[in-house]
């Protein structure tokens, strides 16, 4: 399966299909039993543990559950890849700013997540994942949490970002809706398989697969 630099691709299929799973290959959280996995040109299987760290800048996360620092600010969670990366403390500062601008969340910097909305919470997540400057961003449901004017607000802020940074973002869901709305193409899985891969936008593409078929008649 190949994605394509700067689209939206989505990952989609019912509970258990391995989703997760597939998304977690792409930065080596899980690691796959056979075969590569190239990111920007990279096979991040054959490198060592200090090469596949380094890669890893390149690929943000943005997780279901938000997985903020309850004990760092908002502008201390975003910041936190960003130490760890081994940036300036200028540098840390003016790109927290920066990424806290595009999220719409700059009045935000000095508030604790439990004094954040569920909304807020996931945008400091794509603010984070967005930080080191990544090639690659990878969402792992990162609507399920939220309520539909909620989720839509999220999406035109990951639309937003590969829009105007042209950064590639892989996003898991088993919402028909959200694929809809923000992917270019997504891969059907069906326990543990790739399926089939479709163009959303295409309306005379003919699907293999029932889900597919559901994805593209409502399209």
């Amino acid at each position: 399966m190949t994605i394509k630099a700067g689209e939206v691709f989505g990952l989609i299929g019912f509970s258990g299909a391995g989703k997760s799973t597939l998304l977690r290959l792409i930065n080596l959280l899980e690691r796959p039993d056979a075969g590569a996995v190239i990111v920007d040109g990279q096979d991040l299987t054959s490198l060592s543990p200090k090469a596949l760290r380094a890669a890893r800048q390149n690929i943000g996360m943005v997780f279901q559950q938000f997985n903020l620092l309850a004990n760092r600010t908002v502008a201390g969670n975003v910041a936190f890849p960003l130490e760890i990366a081994g940036w300036s403390k200028a540098d840390i500062e003016k790109r927290v700013a920066e990424c806290l601008a595009v999220v719409g969340l700059e009045d935000r910097a000095n508030h604790y997540p439990a004094q954040l909305s569920g909304g807020q919470k996931q945008r400091v997540g794509i603010a984070r994942a967005l930080a080191p400057r990544p090639h690659v961003i990878l969402a792992d449901e990162p609507t399920s949490a939220l309520d539909p004017k909620t989720t839509q607000s999220i999406l035109d802020c990951l639309q937003d970002i590969n829009t105007r940074f042209g950064v590639t973002v892989v996003i898991v869901t088993h919402e028909m809706n959200v694929v809809r709305s923000i992917c270019h193409r997504a891969a059907v899985l069906d326990q543990g398989r790739v399926v089939e891969v479709v163009d959303v936008n295409n309306r005379e593409v003919e699907a293999d697969s029932d889900l597919a078929r559901s994805l593209l008649e409502a399209a």
